[in-house]
This record gives C-alpha cells, sequence and structure tokens, in this order.
C-alpha cells in the first residue's frame, strides 16, 4: 500500500471521527462539562499521549528559529480553534456545526495559493463545489437532531470562526510537519496548547463533578481526548505528509455524512431520496478534489 493511499485512508478516518464528535460531544455540553474546561481535558489528554509515545519516534529538537511559526500554530490549531468551535457547539446545534464546517475548504484554497503558491486546477475548484453543495443539501434538507441550542446565531459565528483559524493552521502547519517527525512535533504543540488554553479553562475545569458523572459522560470525554484530539491530529499530520492542505481540508465534506448516518444507526433520523442524492455529491467533490493530476508524459508533450 502505498503513502499516498494511507494518506487518504487516515484523512478518511479522521473525517470519520470528526463527524462523530458533533453529535458525541454536544451530548456532553453543558450538562456535565462546560466548553473551555473540555477543552483542558482535551489537550491536557493528548499531551499526555503524544509524549507517552515520543519515545517510539527519532530524538529530535526544535530549530529556534521555527519557534516563532510552533506558537502561532498552537494559537491557531490548539487554541483558538478549539476554543470557538466548542463553545460554538455549545451554543448551537449539530447540524449548524456540519454546515460551517464546510467553509474550511474554501479558506484553505486561498490561503494555500497566497502563502504556499499552490495551484488551484479547475478540477479542485469544480470538486470543492461539487462536495459544498452535497454538503449543504445533505444538511439543510435534514430534521434537526437537538433542540438544546442558547444561541444559535452567536454559535454559528463561533463555529464559521474555528474554520478560519482551522484553515489557517492546515497552511502553516505544513512547513513544519515536513521537517519534524509527527510525534515530536505534536508533543510540543499540544504542550504549547496546554499553556494557551489554561488561563481560559482552569475554572470550568475544576467545576467538573467527577463523581456525578454518567457512563455516557466518561465514554464522550474519552472519544473526544482520544479520537477527535490525539488520533485525529495524528492522522491530519500524517495525510499532510501527503496531500496538499486544500486537498485535505477537502475531506470535511464526508462530516455531515458521517454525522447524518451516526444518527440513522443511533434512532436520531431517518434517510431520504434528498440525504442519499447529496452524499453522492458529496463523495464525487471528494474525488474530484483529492484525485492527483497526472503530469504529462514525454509522447503527449511531443518529446
Amino acid at each position: 500500500m502505498n503513502k499516498r493511499l494511507l494518506a487518504i485512508l487516515a484523512a478518511v478516518g479522521a473525517t470519520t471521527i470528526y463527524g462523530l464528535n458533533h453529535t458525541i460531544a454536544k451530548g456532553i455540553m453543558p450538562h456535565y462539562v462546560q466548553p473551555f474546561g473540555f477543552i483542558i481535558l482535551r489537550v491536557v489528554g493528548a499531551a499526555i499521549l503524544f509524549w507517552f509515545i515520543s519515545p517510539l519516534g527519532p530524538k529530535e529538537r526544535i530549530d529556534p528559529k521555527d519557534y516563532k511559526r510552533l506558537f502561532i500554530c498552537a494559537l491557531l490549531g490548539m487554541a483558538m480553534n478549539m476554543l470557538v468551535f466548542f463553545k460554538g457547539l455549545s451554543l448551537s446545534t449539530p447540524i449548524n456545526s456540519a454546515v460551517l464546517i464546510t467553509t474550511s475548504p474554501i479558506i484553505v484554497l486561498i490561503l494555500s495559493a497566497v502563502i504556499l503558491k499552490e495551484k488551484i486546477t479547475r478540477r479542485k475548484i469544480l470538486g470543492i463545489t461539487i462536495g459544498l453543495l452535497g454538503a449543504l443539501g445533505l444538511i439543510l434538507f435534514g430534521a434537526e437532531i437537538r433542540q438544546d441550542a442558547p444561541n444559535i446565531p452567536l454559535g454559528n459565528f463561533l463555529i464559521f470562526m474555528n474554520s478560519m483559524f482551522y484553515g489557517s493552521y492546515l497552511v502553516l502547519v505544513k512547513v513544519l510537519i515536513s521537517k519534524y517527525h509527527p510525534f515530536t512535533f505534536m508533543k510540543w504543540l499540544f504542550s504549547l496548547g496546554v499553556l494557551i488554553c489554561l488561563p481560559f479553562g482552569y475554572e470550568e475545569f475544576m467545576e467538573i463533578s467527577w463523581s456525578t458523572l454518567p457512563f455516557e459522560a466518561y465514554f464522550g470525554i474519552g472519544f473526544v481526548i482520544l479520537g477527535t484530539t490525539f488520533c485525529t491530529y495524528l492522522f491530519n499530520i500524517f495525510a499532510l505528509t501527503q496531500l496538499k492542505a486544500s486537498t485535505l481540508s477537502a475531506f470535511v465534506y464526508v462530516q455531515p455524512l458521517i454525522g447524518i448516518s451516526y444518527a440513522v444507526v443511533t434512532g436520531q433520523d431517518t434517510i431520504t431520496t434528498v440525504k442519499i442524492i447529496a452524499a453522492c455529491l458529496v463523495l464525487i467533490g471528494v474525488y474530484l478534489s483529492s484525485k492527483k493530476t497526472k503530469k504529462p508524459s514525454n509522447k503527449q508533450l511531443g518529446m
């Protein structure tokens, strides 16, 4: 199995976890854990896990000239991205969250073209457009899963800001992951994330009543720490070693498909013709966006 195929599988795995996370994390907030307190659990738990597995990788030191970029990546990808998303999700709904999260590929495309000078092909633009139409159709015509959304406009705005922060992170982190082993990079990234997030979430973290949490709350917390944080960041880092940032971001369109499929399996939604059509558009969009452009052969060039 070649590395590009493994990268695509890693991206699909990360997207699947993210798709489930919209519902699982929402079920915990704010009844059992407040959003900023949840972020402390995420970054501390993932930091411990990455430090634990770091001896399996090479011994590396971060180049002092990379400190600034590393801090900015931690600020965007660990702190601001997580804080605004979980706060927004606690105020809005999983459906609105899945709609707005699909804006990140647009941001990544623009930033990749400006910062990384990546070429944006017509096929990639077509794929993202088709995927966006499918994602919006899949969600906008689907039934709402929950009603516990105290401030939807503010929540939607914060979720949109999450897309901006995460899109910026994907573009800026590309330089660092090509230089350092994923274990080395992630342990320092999450360590910085702990320091940045601690002032925001310490009070809410201390309010968690561990003795009264039901099993489903512990399961959700474990899923978010191990799956949504540790595994997805590791999967995405590996995927970025083989795929362009704009290609990886296009996998976000699968999230609505996974999220609604999960709702159907758990009895919280039903399959309709509209959803089937929209799901097909999502898959076509991801395929067009991720397919590697073939270089013309010597024969095609007339050589």
